[in-house]
């Protein structure tokens, strides 16, 4: 018969007091981690107003499954994740608003999924400090809250690595195997390129490092890859000539993939420009880009720190992968947006804050007030420099939207009304919220040839906005024009009728 533990009224076994003390261990890194992402969501929702509409590649996204307008022309190097996130709002709501509230909840939801993964393979401070350093940056802040998919191939990233060192830590577990399947599938989804440099250094440790191969891990992780990147690779064959067709757009429409050197660029657009093309100009103020060389410096930090704790695994995964993430961002184009790097920064954040948690810890007791005082100091100067390029970011943006929102209402005045066509400057967002569907008779955005256009005019309702300062489309000489704002439009026949 098995043997039972009989305990006194009152008193519990030794096995449950275990089970207890790690319930509450658990419950603490959890507040610790949940602190982090709940202020996540209070700052997006505080700093980047729910009011401000969408941007241009927003529009495309969100067009995908609204009802309110026809979708956008979808271009290559695009992928459906941002769509099929958006869609339990977009599909039924126009509210601008509602939906930056939706995501703002969701990304920070995710962010604490994300940090969860590390736990038990960092301290719980080391990562409610990574992930506050990660969600203070102003790109975090002003993406997260975006119909936009860097930041979630960034929180797949973050995921993906955590999973992939506890698989290699507890070989037994199967959950770390699905959560790296998952973290793949949702990278893929969002941007499948993107996916594939952020796993290459995993890929290449599964199959060229004896001590690190693990079937169920390479095939997990592959699946995962293939799951997410299937619709992508399937609409190359249906929509766009070709997987290496597409491949070959996208690389085009990117300026074309090769040898660039855009390390400058992407210091120019750390100043607040969400597209830095062409990028030109001087520098800005050091002080605006100064973390940014700081993250290479304490990231040799941390895997110093990491090496002689004997525990180098858990910070080279992260590092390896950052790097990979950034590489063709910082190297192969030859433009920048700072969205493009979040993903390494994700990765970096964690091996960053232990780097300085474990230094602050190591100096001397008599100076360590003085080392504890100097971060807290170069932490609130990085936090107000953060918060001012971010000020001064929505400002700008949403200035322009409201533009945007103020010729689409003029379109709608002049009868360009749904059914409806826009082509010319910023026709996609201006058309999205006028309704009508958006044209471009040349370009890689090319959805409607010229011939094609002039007949559609006839019984559609056309406006096409140029700046004034040349000669209309050959197709809209003999149209109406009317000045309104900077801007000359010229309305079709049919919306002259209507």
């Amino acid at each position: 018969m098995p043997r039972t533990v009989k305990t006194e009224p009152g008193h519990t076994s030794p096995g449950e007091q275990a089970r207890s003390a790690e319930a509450r261990w658990c419950r603490r890194q959890n507040s610790w981690l949940a602190l982090v992402a709940g202020t996540f969501v209070l700052a997006q929702i505080a700093l980047v107003r729910p009011g401000m509409g969408l941007g241009w590649d927003e529009t495309v996204y969100v067009s995908q499954v609204s009802a309110h307008a026809p979708a956008a022309y979808f271009s290559a190097p695009r992928a459906r994740g941002v769509p099929v996130l958006v869609a339990p709002v977009a599909a039924w709501s126009s509210s601008t608003p509602l939906l930056r509230i939706y995501l703002a909840l969701l990304s920070g939801l995710a962010l604490f999924l994300a940090l969860r993964v590390w736990r038990g393979l960092f301290p719980a401070r080391v990562l409610a400090i990574g992930g506050a350093l990660f969600a203070s940056l102003w790109v975090t802040l002003y993406y997260g809250p975006q119909a936009m998919p860097n930041f979630w191939v960034a929180m797949g990233a973050l995921a993906g690595a955590g999973c992939f060192l506890r698989a290699q830590e507890d070989r037994a577990r199967r959950a770390p195997v699905w959560g790296l399947a998952a973290s793949a599938a949702l990278m893929a989804l969002m941007r499948p390129t993107d996916a594939v440099w952020v796993c290459l250094p995993l890929l290449v440790a599964l199959i060229a490092v004896r001590r690190w191969r693990h079937w169920r891990l390479l095939v997990g992780l592959v699946a995962g890859l293939v799951a997410g990147a299937g619709e992508w690779v399937v609409e190359a064959y249906v929509s766009y000539g070709g997987l290496a067709q597409r491949l070959a757009d996208g690389s085009g429409i990117q300026g074309g993939l090769g040898w660039n050197v855009a390390v400058a660029d992407q210091m120019r657009s750390l100043v607040g420009r969400s597209l830095c093309r062409p990028c030109v100009g001087a520098l800005p103020n050091p002080t605006l880009y100064a973390w940014w060389f700081a993250l290479p410096v304490l990231a040799v930090l941390a895997l110093v720190v990491a090496v002689r704790a004997g525990r180098t695994a858990r910070t080279l995964v992260p590092l390896a992968c950052a790097a990979a993430a950034a590489f063709p961002y910082l190297f192969l184009i030859d433009y920048a947006a700072p969205r493009f790097l979040l993903p390494a920064y994700a990765l970096l954040a964690i091996p960053v804050a232990d780097g300085v948690a474990h230094t602050v810890a190591a100096a001397p007791r008599a100076w360590r007030p003085a080392a504890v005082t100097l971060v807290a100091l170069v932490v609130v100067g990085h936090l107000a420099v953060q918060y001012a390029v971010l000020d001064r970011l929505v400002g700008r943006a949403t200035a322009g939207h409201r533009d945007w929102a103020r010729t689409a209402q003029t379109l709608n005045r002049l009868g360009v009304r749904a059914p409806c066509l826009v082509a010319g400057g910023n026709n996609v967002p201006i058309a999205f919220r006028a309704g009508c569907a958006s044209i471009d008779t040349t370009g890689y955005n090319a959805n409607m040839t010229a011939a094609a256009l002039t007949r559609t005019a006839g019984r559609t309702p056309v406006a096409v906005l140029t700046d004034g300062t040349g000669a209309p489309p050959s197709y809209a000489r003999t149209w109406t024009s009317v000045r309104w704002e900077g801007l000359r439009i010229y309305l079709s026949p049919a919306a002259r009728a209507s």
